[in-house]
């Protein structure tokens, strides 16, 4: 049975760094896409990043091109590293994962984590 998990939110402050971790169970990240997503109070779920199995490709929302890092580490572990961050990307952020389709849209992932609250202080 496949599981992701994500931990590291936190309270900082604006032009703090936070790292966020998603660990994959029940398969290999090899063979999975993974992907954030965050979803703000009153606002869609948006896509934030996503990483194919072959561990080298890439996407990343316009909105955090530059400031966030997508990287698989060992373990079966995921990463989503920001960088000066904004009071904007305040937001539950959520792990998910497929293994047949690399996307920036949710409903393509098969597998989500229950998120973790990631608030950015002005």
């Amino acid at each position: 049975q496949v599981q992701v998990v994500e931990s590291g939110g936190d309270l900082v402050q604006a032009s703090d760094s936070l790292r966020l971790s998603c660990i994959l169970s029940g398969g290999t990240l090899s063979t999975f896409a993974m992907a954030w997503f965050r979803q703000a109070p009153g606002r869609q779920r948006e896509f934030v990043a996503a990483i194919k199995w072959d561990g080298a490709t890439t996407t990343y929302a316009d909105s955090v091109k530059g400031r966030f890092t997508i990287s698989r580490g060992h373990s079966n572990t995921m990463y989503l590293t920001m960088n000066r961050l904004q009071p904007e990307d305040t937001a539950v952020y959520y792990c998910a994962a497929d293994p047949i389709r690399y996307s920036t849209l949710a409903d393509n992932y098969q597998h989500w984590g229950q998120g973790t609250q990631v608030t950015v202080s002005s």
